[in-house]
């Protein structure tokens, strides 16, 4: 797309106009057992099973809107000498080669895109390099197909997050500079890193930032957000004269899948959302706080649980649940491999993993036609036909990547939801 738009996110399902997605390559299988936990997976992927299953979902939202990826923008924007020079210099800030800045630097730009997110291995030129049990100079990006938590379109501008692990800070470096000079892209960008003295507190990832209405934001706290990360939102949206409102959602620190609110809630539909139950519906369980800004002014006051906060504020959710209703053994074993975790190209129009049955069992029951990924890539299946579906990926091997559909994809712009 040559023409320029301007960013523009006020729903989580407002008909998608254009997303960013990131391609995975070699930074994926770049693993071993012993840095596995490092690089925050919890299993190795096999690639070329994951590359295939990624197919699909690339697939389908080829079908359904523009798409852009990663290595592509970064590589555009890498024709600017200015950008180019500032991005590697702070690629090897910390880097345990001196030679990799002037390396990278000489590359032409599209393999200097490649590099830039499947690393620089370490050039054994020194008896300490030799020696070391390092392999990389420049590591591998290995979470970076998980385009949600880097950068996070709200509204008219984009946030760009600060990781709660350095091993991901390079993602939030690359899509800043990726907003602020891709031509296309009409917004300005606030860095959560430098927008606060209490910096080293803040860490806020876009898996636990749900856009509900243009009015509110709903953000989960525990392994990957802080309550300085709110506190960053809070202040911006201090700003504005309308009136916001924030739901927060405590969430479990005990468990991995539990990492991102997007893992226990997303939404579907005008009127309906996904829950991992014992998570969201449990009164006093995990806090659900409501903080209302209006004009400057802060209130916050405890909340029974989202569905609930939401009501309240307009937005009558009928909650599905991950993993159905029968058996809890499932909604765990389901949310586990992301049960929770959907996308919306628009308004009861989802993707999900095909693998939680019980899941899409439910979606059914309540109206979503099931359709499969790969009948929409052949033709077999035309998504303009269907009123309400939920469209099922192969996702045996994305799923160990510990995310789903939603964690995969960066929204640029959605169409406005009529309420």
């Amino acid at each position: 797309m040559d023409n320029k738009f301007s960013v523009n996110v006020n729903s989580e399902i407002g008909e998608l106009e254009a997303v960013i997605i990131h391609s995975m390559g070699s930074e994926v299988e770049n693993m071993t057992p012993d840095n596995v936990e490092r690089a925050l997976y919890s299993d190795i992927l096999n690639l070329s099973v994951a590359q295939e299953e990624y197919a699909q979902f690339r697939g389908v939202l080829q079908k359904a809107t523009q798409v852009f990826e990663v290595k592509q923008l970064l590589s555009a924007i890498l024709k600017n000498q200015k950008v180019k020079t500032d991005l590697v210099g702070k690629v090897c800030e910390n880097c345990f080669n001196p030679h990799a800045h002037d390396f990278l630097l000489d590359l032409d730009n599209e393999t200097l895109a490649s590099h830039l997110i499947e690393g620089v291995e370490l050039q054994r030129d020194s008896l300490t390099r030799f020696l070391s049990n390092k392999r990389f100079a420049v590591k591998p990006l290995h979470n970076f197909f998980f385009t949600r938590d880097a950068a996070i379109s709200m509204y008219n501008e984009v946030l760009v997050g600060k990781m709660a692990n350095q091993v991901r800070e390079r993602e939030s470096q690359i899509m800043e500079a990726i907003f602020d000079y891709y031509p296309a892209f009409q917004t300005s960008t606030f860095n959560a890193k430098s927008n606060s003295h209490d910096c080293d507190k803040i860490s806020i990832e876009g898996g636990d930032v749900l856009i509900a209405r243009d009015d509110i934001l709903l953000i989960g706290i525990g392994a990957r957000t802080t309550p300085q990360g709110i506190d960053v939102v809070i202040e911006k949206l201090k700003e504005q004269k309308d009136v916001h409102h924030i739901i927060v959602q405590e969430l479990p620190t005990d468990r991995e899948s539990f990492i991102h609110l997007d893992m226990v809630f997303t939404f579907l539909n005008t009127s309906e959302c996904m829950v991992y139950e014992p998570v969201v519906m449990h009164p006093n369980r995990f806090k659900t706080i409501h903080i209302a800004i209006d004009n400057g002014e802060v209130k916050i006051v405890e909340e029974k649980n989202i569905i609930e906060s939401l009501s309240k504020l307009g937005m009558e959710m009928k909650p599905i649940f991950c993993g159905g209703t029968a058996d809890p053994w499932s909604q765990e074993r389901e949310q586990w491999h992301s049960g929770a975790n959907f996308f919306a190209l628009a308004p009861g129009k989802v993707m999900g993993y095909n693998r939680n049955v019980y899941t899409i069992e439910e979606l059914n029951k309540n109206g979503y036609e099931v359709l499969k990924a790969s009948d929409i890539m052949s033709g077999k299946t035309d998504l303009s036909g269907y009123q309400k579906y939920v469209v099922t990926i192969d996702g045996s091997e994305l799923s160990r990547g510990g995310g789903g559909a939603r964690c995969m994809t960066m929204p640029v712009r959605r169409k406005a939801v009529n309420w």
